[in-house]
């Protein structure tokens, strides 16, 4: 097992971003939030809305 764990790990091009880069989100960075909390949240309310409206007109 170890050894297919070398043979994978060997196999990641050098330079190339990994899930072992990523950073956690730095919630006093106003970008971040408005990205990863804000945007979300309104396109689900805008769906939400837009199926009751659909649904209104049935």
């Amino acid at each position: 097992m170890r050894n297919l764990y070398q043979i994978l790990r060997i196999q990641l091009p050098i330079g190339t971003p990994n899930p072992d880069d990523n950073t956690p989100l730095d919630l006093s960075d106003p970008f971040e939030v408005i990205v990863f909390i804000v945007l979300p949240i309104v396109a689900v309310i805008l769906y939400l809305l837009w199926k009751r409206q659909k649904n209104n007109k049935k």
